[in-house]
């Protein structure tokens, strides 16, 4: 069982499935601009080109190792899965001139009305406050359109860049796991957790 959420507040049956059937019913996630989408198993190979920067993809714990075409293609395929079953989406971003921008890769725990975000932003728009802002509406849309009480992040403890973000955005910080990826290998994590009420009273919404 995976060591996150931290807190854990046991939902009713009714409640879990409203929460499974949002996630089924959820197309795109707010963005900038409103031009993202889900991911789709035809997006492989530009998917895989934008994750190719080491930059990018050298941080995040959860993408599959090796990095390539076949392995983002099943990464891809095991989230529209996870979809059908309300535990999980992935989306792309995209910017003007159609090039992926970004992405999206949310987990959600519905027996906890819990969820956690992850993803990353090219270059261009790394360093202008675009990845804080985009952070906030993806936390905003997974409170009032998944309809979640609690997100959970992790980042590894040498991760400045999202540790001053999630302190930023008022999440408060629960200590330390040690997180698996499906291979085994493992990275110990920093944890930081947000209820609904907490985050709109910090965000005053």
């Amino acid at each position: 069982m995976t060591a996150i959420p931290i807190t854990r507040s046991s939902i009713a049956p009714e409640r879990q499935q409203l929460i499974r059937q949002s996630v089924r019913s959820a197309a795109a996630i707010m963005t900038e601009a409103d031009n993202s989408r889900l991911a789709q198993a035809d997006d492989a190979h530009i998917f895989h080109a934008f994750l190719s920067d080491p930059d990018i993809h050298a941080p995040i714990y959860t993408l599959p190792r090796p990095l390539n075409v076949d392995a983002v293609r099943a990464f891809i395929a095991d989230h529209l899965a996870q979809r059908e079953r309300g535990e999980g989406l992935l989306f792309l971003n995209f910017d003007a001139s159609g090039a992926i921008s970004g992405y999206v890769d949310i987990v959600i725990w519905p027996q906890w009305a819990a969820g956690e975000l992850g993803g990353a932003v090219g270059k261009a728009r790394q360093g202008q406050r675009r990845g804080i802002e985009g952070a906030r509406r993806g936390f905003d849309w997974m409170f009032d359109v998944l309809g979640l009480d609690l997100i959970c992040e992790t980042a590894a403890l040498d991760n400045i860049r999202t540790a001053k973000l999630l302190d930023g955005l008022g999440f408060r910080r629960r200590g330390e796991i040690l997180s698996e990826r499906e291979d085994g290998t493992t990275r110990p994590s920093l944890v930081w957790e947000v209820t609904r009420s907490e985050w709109d009273a910090y965000h005053r919404r």
